[in-house]
């Protein structure tokens, strides 16, 4: 089994690019299931029902969210829908869910989204606590564990990743927009990498426009970001699964551009 985790969508260029190349990725990659990241997809800052269709259209079994998943008001309309979930400790009350369990060739996925602690500005629920508290109740009803840890510090994300070895089969990062060369399977068998990257505008400083992030940086004024132009990439990771013992066979980087 094959397991295709894509970065965070950014932009509606972002977004085009990442139908486009999920339209022929199962038979090209031989891919039984795609999780997206697409909280970044409508603008920058969230997702519209119409984003959310068409990734699904395509393919995408599970979308994750993060920091921004209350960015479009679209969002009440279909949260709960079975496709989609948001940060597992956000606050409880909040509609949506942390987790949702699917069925793939007579296994059951349990994808979970968190987010971190770490600069974030969200307040959180402890995700360490919360992603094990999830786990010892859902081990024993699955067969496989993918989670998207969309935070902002190194640190915290490997932290998280070592804290979860051999209780989860996937650990991934996103919210960073760039793709780490530390894909790894831990000493337990947890499949890990700091951040799987972004599918949004190539030429911009992650996903925004160059030229306003100079403004930023070198004025420190508080320029309004604006999402940069021009030719996208997809970045991607492949988890590939032993079908008989559910270990963790290979990570694959898939990049396109």
């Amino acid at each position: 089994m094959k397991i295709l985790a894509v970065g965070d969508i950014v932009g509606e260029t972002g977004a085009k690019k990442a139908v486009s190349v999920l339209k022929n990725i199962r038979q090209q990659k031989n891919i039984d299931f795609i999780i997206v990241n697409a909280e970044n997809s409508a603008g920058g800052f969230g997702i519209t029902k119409k984003i959310y269709d068409d990734l699904i259209n395509v393919g995408a079994d599970v979308i994750t969210m993060g920091n921004h998943t209350w960015g479009k008001k679209d969002i009440f309309s279909f949260i709960d829908d079975e496709k989609i979930i948001r940060p597992a400790n956000y606050s409880k009350g909040l509609p949506g869910k942390g987790y949702r369990i699917y069925n793939l060739k007579n296994k059951k996925i349990a994808v979970m989204n968190l987010i971190g602690r770490t600069t974030m500005g969200i307040l959180s629920e402890n995700p360490f606590i919360i992603a094990k508290e999830i786990i010892e109740n859902i081990k024993d009803k699955v067969d496989l564990i993918a989670i998207d840890f969309h935070a902002e510090a190194t640190a915290e994300k490997i932290a998280l990743g070592y804290y979860l070895d051999g209780m989860a089969n996937i650990v991934f990062g996103t919210h960073t927009h760039v793709q780490t060369a530390d894909e790894k399977i831990l000493p337990k068998g947890t499949a890990y990498i700091t951040d799987i990257g972004m599918t949004g505008p190539k030429n911009s400083v992650i996903g925004m426009d160059i030229d306003v992030s100079f403004k930023r940086f070198v004025t420190s004024l508080p320029e309004r970001y604006k999402l940069a132009e021009g030719e996208c990439m997809f970045n991607s990771i492949i988890f590939e699964i032993n079908d008989e013992t559910n270990q963790i066979k290979s990570i694959e980087k898939f990049n396109k551009i």
